[in-house]
């Protein structure tokens, strides 16, 4: 039986509700005269303060829920997914950051006007808009439909509006007024609240515990759910998948996707900016190490009774949907006033990514296509160009917001793997975009017309690979080398 909200779990859902609204108008008043004080602070973010924001805007409620759910179901080798980042963001600190702040750039697409031409830049810069929103909306769709379920016990449509509408209010709370520096300052108060919430529910599963340390890691080892490398050439997140298409994903999303990338935009210089994104993976590895522990946790406390004494059968449905085995503990074991910290956590992490995503889009539309237009036609002042980049923000807010509820009635009401389409099509996009960023960097060819097509043929070639279009399965990484060789060469060949 799930039970309810109670009185303290309400304070604590408050009392987090009101340090939003706090720190939203004190971060509000950061004065803001430019685009480029508004999308990049002009360049006077410390790097600390970077680092966390991209440790933030990194996780989201599809991470806080998903980690423990891996490390419940399989082991630690989704640990590997944040060694191969490691390297990523080695490798875009050496290659990309450099090049960025060379021409001085608001957003990372401003690079391949540089390098090809405008037109260049505005066809990346729209497939990276379509691919988030299509890839925000459905993360926000999943942390609202959790939200839905700790709040209102149940995801009826109008209840993950209402959920939907708290994560963009914040959002917007926090992005319309102060721009990227009030962002990346909210962000460091979100993962402060998730990473919290992460290590009080951690304590408090191992206490619940009767047993002690070598008997719980004896136990898991006996089981092989600690077991971090994979060797076999189909698994999932084999140390050959690791060092291939995860590692490509990586690579695009903390160098060639203005959601991540902006952030490091936002610091002093070149070295500070990669110092911040070595920093924020420094971070990132045990943040994501503590909720794959929560999911061991779990898993000991499901599956031995001798360890736990609960007998009870755990069966991961919610009013008929599969929900992970940290909402199924959050909904019927977790106690009064950790559900709401845990609640606020998992806003917080849903938080952290939107507003962030509304920062990312309204800097690619407004600098790399909007702005673009609009000098061609007529000169406009930094003012407007600055109002513009609000009501931007508050069109993203709209639109992302319909695309998470079309996500909510899609999955509810056909078969169509719209939500599955909806979270890989950002992926499906960075495969066009690696291809293009490969011949641009580290080659003299490639062309303004090239471009485009490389972007489609990078896209297109995922999405055949899909199963259900091409009713085969081929491994998520593999699916990225081969889109990725397939835009690398394209653009090659339209030189």
């Amino acid at each position: 039986m799930h039970s309810g909200f109670s009185s303290i779990d309400w304070y604590v859902f408050g009392a987090y509700f009101v340090v939003l609204a706090l720190t939203s108008v004190i971060f509000s008043r950061i004065q803001i005269k430019s685009t480029r004080d508004y999308f990049t602070a002009n360049n006077s973010v410390p790097l600390f303060a970077s680092a966390i924001s991209i440790l933030a805007t990194s996780q989201s409620a599809a991470t806080f829920l998903g980690g423990p759910e891996y490390s419940y179901s399989k082991d630690m080798t989704f640990v590997g997914f944040y060694l191969s980042a490691f390297l990523a963001v080695y490798i875009v600190a050496k290659f990309l950051i450099p090049r960025f702040y060379d021409i001085g750039a608001v957003t990372v697409y401003e690079l391949l006007e540089a390098r090809y031409g405008t037109r260049a830049k505005k066809d990346a810069a729209v497939m990276f808009l379509v691919g988030r929103l299509f890839a925000s909306g459905a993360r926000l769709y999943i942390g609202a439909l959790a939200i839905s379920m700790i709040l209102f016990m149940d995801i009826s449509a109008w209840h993950v509006a209402i959920s939907i509408a708290i994560l963009m209010g914040g959002a917007l709370a926090y992005a319309y007024f102060g721009g990227i520096k009030s962002i990346i300052y909210s962000d460091i108060i979100q993962a402060m609240t998730y990473i919290g919430a992460g290590i009080g529910v951690a304590i408090y599963l191992y206490t619940s515990l009767d047993s002690d340390i070598s008997t719980i890691i004896s136990t898991l080892e006996q089981h092989s759910k600690l077991r971090v490398f994979d060797f076999s050439i189909d698994g999932g997140f084999s140390v050959w998948a690791l060092l291939s298409g995860w590692l490509l994903l990586n690579i695009a999303a903390y160098g060639l996707d203005q959601d991540m990338t902006q952030r490091a935009l936002s610091c002093k210089n070149t070295k500070e900016a990669q110092k911040s994104l070595m920093f924020s993976i420094y971070l990132t590895i045990p943040v994501a190490l503590l909720f794959m522990v929560i999911g061991l946790l779990l898993y000991l406390f499901y599956n031995h009774p001798e360890i736990s004494h609960i007998t009870s059968q755990v069966s991961q449905k919610f009013d008929g949907e599969k929900i992970t085995i940290f909402m199924y503990y959050i909904l019927n074991q977790m106690p009064d006033g950790l559900k709401g910290l845990v609640t606020v956590g998992a806003v917080a992490a849903a938080l952290s990514s939107s507003n962030s995503v509304l920062g990312a889009m309204a800097s690619v539309a407004i600098e790399d296509i909007y702005k673009p237009w609009k000098s061609s036609q007529e000169q406009k002042d930094e003012s407007y160009y600055l109002q513009a980049s609000r009501v931007a923000v508050v069109l993203f807010a709209f639109l992302l917001s319909l695309m998470a509820m079309l996500s909510y009635y899609w999955q509810h009401y056909t078969n169509l793997p719209l939500l599955s389409f909806a979270l890989g099509v950002m992926a499906f996009a960075y495969s066009g975009l690696i291809g293009v960023y490969s011949v641009a960097i580290f080659t003299n060819l490639g062309s303004e017309r090239g471009v485009r097509y490389a972007l489609i043929g990078g896209f297109v070639s995922v999405l055949l690979m899909q199963p259900y279009i091409s009713g085969i399965q081929i491994g998520f990484a593999w699916q990225l080398v081969i889109g990725s060789l397939v835009s690398f060469i394209i653009m090659l060949k339209t030189n």
